[in-house]
C-alpha cells in the first residue's frame, strides 16, 4: 500500500544554560547586533526623521476686485493710472483715467473650485498719448484646506514694456504659490490674511509699487504670476482705447509642510523594520548553527510528544 504525507509540523528543540555562561553572553551580543545596527544604518542613510513632506491640492482662489494700473505714455516719464482705491484716485489728479473693466472667473471642470480668471480692461487715452509700458497689480483671496487651513491675501503682478507704442497687451500665466518655509500639518494659518494694499491709507507711500512689492516679498508665503506669455500688439487707431487682457489660471499646487509626530514615527519605523528584517534573518541562522552544532555548550531539550498508543 502506498503512503503519503497528510500533515506536518516543526519540532521545537530548546537549548538551556545557566546565566553566567558563554552561551548567555553570545545571546546578549546577538541581540545587540540584531536590533541596534539596523537603527544606526537607517539613521545614517539620511532622512530617518523626515522634516518636510508634500501633498497636492488645488487652492480656493477668488479675485478680490482690487486693481492698480500704471501705464507710461511717453519716454519722458509721463503716465496715466487707475485703481480701485479712492484715496489713490484722488491723488492722481489729471493722470487718472477711468477704464472699462470686465472680469470673469470660470470653473472649467465643474468641481466647485474656480480654475481661471479672465480680466479685460480698456484704458481711454488722449489723441496725443501712447502706451509704452504697463504695470498691473491684482489681488486675490487664497485658501488651502487639506492639511492645515491656510487663508491669506495675495497678488499677481504684471509688467511689460516696449520701445514701440502698443495698442493691446495680452498676458497668460499661472498664479503659483511660493513658499520659503513649510506649512504646519494642521491648525489655522492666517498670518497673511490681511490686505496687501492698505486701502484706508490717505498717504501716497501706501500705494507705491516699490513699497507694495517690497513688503509683499518679505513674506514666507506668496503667490506669483508664473510663466507669463506677453503678446504686445502695435498700431492703435486714433481715439481708440488701449486694451489689456489677462488670462490667469489657478493650477494644482504641490504644498510643502512639516509632518506631525505620528507621520514622522511611521516613516522612521518603516525604514528601521526594512533593515531589521535582514539582520533578523542573518542572526537567526547564525544562532541555529551555533546551538545545533553545540559550538557553545548548552543542554538540548527535545520536543515532548504524546506516547504512542497501540
Amino acid at each position: 500500500m502506498a503512503f503519503y504525507e497528510v500533515y506536518s509540523h516543526p519540532a521545537l528543540v530548546r537549548y538551556k544554560t545557566s546565566v553566567c555562561t558563554k552561551a548567555t553572553l553570545f545571546l546578549f551580543v546577538v541581540l545587540c547586533l540584531t536590533y541596534i545596527p539596523p537603527l544606526l544604518v537607517a539613521y545614517r542613510s539620511q532622512g530617518f526623521w523626515i522634516k518636510r513632506s508634500t501633498y497636492e491640492e488645488q487652492p480656493v482662489v477668488r479675485f478680490q476686485y482690487q486693481t492698480l494700473l500704471l501705464a507710461s505714455t511717453s519716454t519722458q516719464g509721463d503716465y496715466v493710472a487707475w485703481s480701485t482705491f479712492p484715496h489713490l484716485n484722488n491723488m492722481l489728479g489729471s493722470n487718472l483715467r477711468i477704464p472699462a473693466v470686465s472680469v470673469r472667473e470660470e470653473d472649467q471642470n465643474q468641481d466647485g473650485k474656480l480654475d481661471l480668471l479672465m480680466f479685460e480692461l480698456q484704458l481711454p487715452l488722449k489723441p496725443d498719448e501712447q502706451v509704452y509700458s504697463v504695470q498691473l497689480l491684482l489681488t486675490f483671496s487664497y485658501q488651502l484646506f487639506r492639511m492645515s487651513t491656510v487663508a491669506m491675501q495675495s497678488l499677481a503682478y504684471v509688467q511689460h514694456s516696449s520701445s514701440v507704442p502698443g495698442a493691446k497687451l495680452f498676458i497668460s500665466g499661472d498664479l503659483r504659490l511660493q513658499q520659503r518655509t513649510p506649512l504646519p500639518h494642521r491648525g489655522l494659518y492666517d498670518v497673511y490674511n490681511v490686505s496687501v494694499i492698505d486701502a484706508s491709507s490717505p498717504f501716497a507711500s501706501a500705494y507705491d509699487l516699490d513699497n507694495i512689492i517690497g513688503s509683499y516679498q518679505n513674506r514666507n508665503l506668496t503667490t506669483v504670476l508664473s510663466g507669463p506669455m506677453p503678446v504686445w500688439t502695435v498700431g492703435r487707431a486714433a481715439g481708440s482705447p488701449f486694451q489689456l487682457k489677462a488670462k490667469i489660471r489657478y493650477p494644482m499646487e504641490v504644498i510643502s509642510y512639516r509632518p506631525g509626530f505620528w507621520e514622522t514615527i511611521k516613516f522612521a519605523w518603516i525604514q528601521y523594520v526594512s533593515v531589521l528584517l535582514i539582520f533578523l534573518w542573518v542572526f537567526e541562522r547564525i544562532q541555529r548553527f551555533v546551538f545545533q552544532n553545540q559550538v557553545l555548550t548548552t543542554v538540548p531539550v527535545p520536543p515532548v510528544g504524546k506516547p504512542h498508543q497501540s
